[in-house]
């Protein structure tokens, strides 16, 4: 089992349809002994999708916008563990203003609200994280994985979240700088649309799920987290030991199509002779 042994901190289950639980799923199924986060009136929430993994885990309170949260966070795991070999990091929100097609819309506030979460999160779980990385009576080092959603081009309605996922790439490899002398791995893992909790609170998520079937040349399931969780999960692995600053994409290869695919009984129209290209002309000269 590619985590046996590994203890990992998965942050971001709020349901059973969350990529995190997934991810814990796949985790522990692949021996990793595996402790969640959550915090206020998610707790709950936590706690019920919690009791549907192989064996529940404990539940730690972190609001990522809270420094004492990470304080406690780190006391319990080194007072549990001694140490820690990884962590899911699945955490993103942006108020209202700052979703739903007008970019104009959000103010200040909104917009560095949707950042702190969502980005700049990822340095303070690193940086809380890194000492435990480098105790304990295995060889010092680790592996961090976040969530992304690709921040290459610019997607209907999602806005300043797009922008704060592409601080999210851009953070993720400038940890990769830092922290890769020091042993830690920094990677993301650029998912599909995937039907969560979180993902209903996007307008118009499911005209981009729709979407997406007909550009991805493999089916892509918006019900099916596995995947994602088992890239992630690979990621955190001795495996992946050789591998920081990646954005690895689980899409069905949609980011790679340039438009969406012809159906299979659309007419495809061929050039006649009197369109094709002269390519004499075409020739570069020396």
């Amino acid at each position: 089992m590619i985590l046996e042994g590994k203890r990992i901190l998965v942050t971001g289950v709020m349901t059973k349809t969350s990529i995190a639980h997934s991810v814990a799923e796949q985790a522990q199924e692949a021996g990793a002994e595996v402790v969640l986060t959550s915090f206020g009136r998610a707790r709950r929430m936590t706690e019920r999708a919690a009791k549907s993994l192989p064996k529940t885990p404990d539940i730690l309170e972190l609001d990522v916008n809270k420094a004492e949260d990470f304080e406690g966070v780190v006391s319990d795991l080194r007072e549990r563990w001694g140490g820690i070999d990884g962590a899911l990091h699945a955490i993103a929100f942006a108020p209202e203003e700052a979703l739903g097609g007008d970019i104009l819309r959000a103010s200040a506030e909104g917009a560095t609200m949707a950042f702190q979460t969502s980005a700049f999160s990822l340095k303070t779980l690193a940086a809380a994280l890194l000492p435990l990385m480098e105790e304990g009576d295995g060889e010092p080092g680790g592996s961090i994985v976040g969530l992304d959603f690709d921040a290459s081009v610019a997607w209907p309605v999602y806005d300043w979240m797009g922008v704060a996922k592409a601080a999210l790439e851009s953070l993720s490899r400038y940890l990769a700088r830092d922290l890769g002398p020091r042993g830690v791995r920094v990677n993301l893992v650029s998912a599909g649309p995937i039907k969560t909790a979180a993902a209903s609170g996007i307008p118009g998520f499911e005209l981009l799920a729709g979407a997406w079937n007909r550009q991805s040349p493999l089916k892509w399931d918006t019900k099916d987290p596995v995947p994602v969780a088992q890239t992630v999960c690979f990621l955190l692995s001795d495996w992946a030991r050789a591998i920081t600053g990646e954005i690895i994409h689980v899409d069905g290869g949609f980011h790679a199509m340039g438009t969406a695919l012809p159906e299979d009984d659309a007419p495809v129209e061929k050039e006649s002779d009197d369109e094709a290209p002269d390519e004499s002309e075409d020739e570069q000269s020396d």
